[in-house]
């Protein structure tokens, strides 16, 4: 039987175990990275079926961590997606800074919990200080408080959830989260862009009001909100006699990377007495611009925000934070347990688990800690202002050439847009473009994004990488172009 003190940390072979478990590790990590020339093998789905479709992965006797360090590194890290590569492109997935690196592995070492003091007392209080650093970036006072989530959805998912029990006790009465929604709730309405995250619908559905009771409202010209629609909008549903509680803006949509008119939303959320949400999960770096930061005024305004770090604070996954204006309002959340957080206990003692949706919950707070206290907010700023120049400059190199469509002016670093040479029609245009994504995927060329735009596929660069340059993107270009011409070739074949 295997000595469990080689097993744990705080031991000397236990500690031993783990120096010499996180080096090799770490060397297996580098030796993906540094010996992969594209940003991804090209592996086919199949084929990475077969190759784990026989694997044991638990084995009745298991076999040394050396041989299986060796073996993730071959037939697992080899055929990631190179996130660090400056030709992956394709999705809010950012290269990781080395200082979250270091947290991360800090994080998993000491296996924090923070659900209670007692289970995470300094890191409790790290929390707590970001949180108040966070407030202050945002524009919220004293009052303001927040939680670390998993991510944009969660945060979303709780901002909501938060609504929809301040309007049961507003409108209602009553608190819904204990005897559940009336026959009225019924009317109850979420209203956010067309262009919204997925993620209002999905809560809408957690929440048990449905997804239909999302509305959802025109953009205009630059995929932002369109304020003339939302008061069309919200007139037709008081006509209608149906319930909206909660508006939520966007800063910075998936696609296109627009930012809603948060000012002029906050109007409205204030004229109708509705909860404002700010989905800032990709926009939200943005505070950390002194030259960019005013494209997110209102969000101050906000009664709750959503920001994510593992997107352009070029943080591991998972990590982000929920942020409220009063937040006196996570009462609407609150929950006691007498193990975790006794009536009769100290006081004096942060509790955590009563402002989230988690109970066991990671130290993620350590990885930005880490991160700006290494870097410092004007060194973070400048990585952030690099992608969001580089965008343009990209999507001026698609204007100057012939062959390409772009379809959006850049407001965050997503780029949109077509490969459209004349010699091909509108109908073979959507379907051209999704062949070459697949072809420089399946080559290793690059890793590129896919959306639709008028029904139409389309094509995106979403330039979160800081490494990344005007030079690789032409690259890429030529790439697209070459795939092309291949792909019409073949075609060309076929027919005769």
């Amino acid at each position: 039987m295997t000595d469990a003190e080689d097993l744990f940390l705080g031991t000397e072979s236990g500690n031993d175990a783990y120096r010499e478990a996180v080096e090799r590790a770490s060397a297996a990590v580098v030796e993906a990275v540094s010996e992969s020339a594209t940003p991804y093998s090209g592996a086919s789905p199949d084929r990475l079926d077969d190759r784990f479709g026989g694997v044991e992965c638990l084995p009745d006797e298991g076999q040394p961590l050396a041989e299986t360090v060796e073996e993730v590194g071959d037939r697992i890290l080899s055929d990631s997606v190179g996130v660090s590569d400056p030709s992956c492109v394709a999705h809010l997935h950012c290269p990781p800074l080395v200082p979250a690196l270091a947290a991360e592995t800090a994080i998993a070492a000491t296996n924090q919990s923070l659900d209670s003091w007692d289970q995470s007392p300094a890191a409790t209080y790290v929390e707590r200080r970001m949180v108040d650093r966070l407030c202050d970036l945002f524009g919220y006072g004293p009052e303001g408080d927040g939680v670390f989530t998993s991510g944009g959805t969660q945060s979303n998912f709780e901002a909501l959830l938060l609504a929809r029990n301040w309007f049961g006790r507003e409108r209602f009465g009553r608190r819904v989260e204990e005897t559940g929604l009336p026959h009225k709730a019924k009317a109850m309405r979420i209203l956010c862009s067309e262009a919204a995250h997925f993620t209002a619908k999905q809560a809408a559905a957690h929440l048990g009001l449905g997804e239909n009771a999302v509305v959802t409202v025109q953009t205009d010209g630059d995929h932002r909100m369109d304020t003339a629609a939302l008061d069309a909008t919200l007139a037709d549903l008081r006509k209608r006699e149906r319930e909206p509680f909660a508006l939520v803006g966007t800063a910075g949509t998936t696609d296109f990377g627009s930012i809603d008119p948060l000012d002029a939303l906050a109007d409205r959320a204030d004229r109708h007495d509705l909860w404002f949400h700010v989905d800032a999960a990709y926009g939200g770096a943005l505070a950390l611009s002194e030259t960019h930061r005013e494209r997110l005024a209102g969000i101050e305004r906000a009664d709750s925000l959503a920001v994510d770090f593992h997107k352009l604070f070029y943080q591991p996954i998972s990590c982000g934070a929920l942020l409220l204006r009063d937040g006196d309002r996570f009462d609407l959340v609150e929950r006691s347990a007498a193990y975790l957080n006794p009536e009769d206990g100290d006081l004096a003692a942060p509790n955590l688990v009563s402002k989230s949706v988690q109970t066991t919950r990671r130290f993620d707070a350590l990885k930005p800690y880490v991160t700006f206290r290494t870097l410092g907010r004007e060194r973070l700023a400048e990585l952030v202002e690099s992608t969001l120049a580089l965008a343009d400059d990209v999507a001026a190199l698609l204007a100057d050439a012939s062959d390409f469509e772009v379809l959006n002016d850049p407001t965050l670093n997503a780029v949109v847009f077509r490969y459209r040479p004349e010699s091909v029609g509108d109908e073979e245009v959507g379907p051209l473009n999704a062949a070459v994504r697949e072809a420089l995927l399946r080559n290793g060329d690059a890793v590129v994004g896919r959306t639709e735009v008028g029904g139409t596929t389309a094509l995106k660069f979403t330039l979160l990488n800081p490494k990344t340059t005007v030079e690789r993107v032409a690259d890429v270009l030529d790439a697209v172009r070459n795939r092309a011409r291949t792909i019409a070739v073949a075609d060309r074949q076929l027919r005769r």
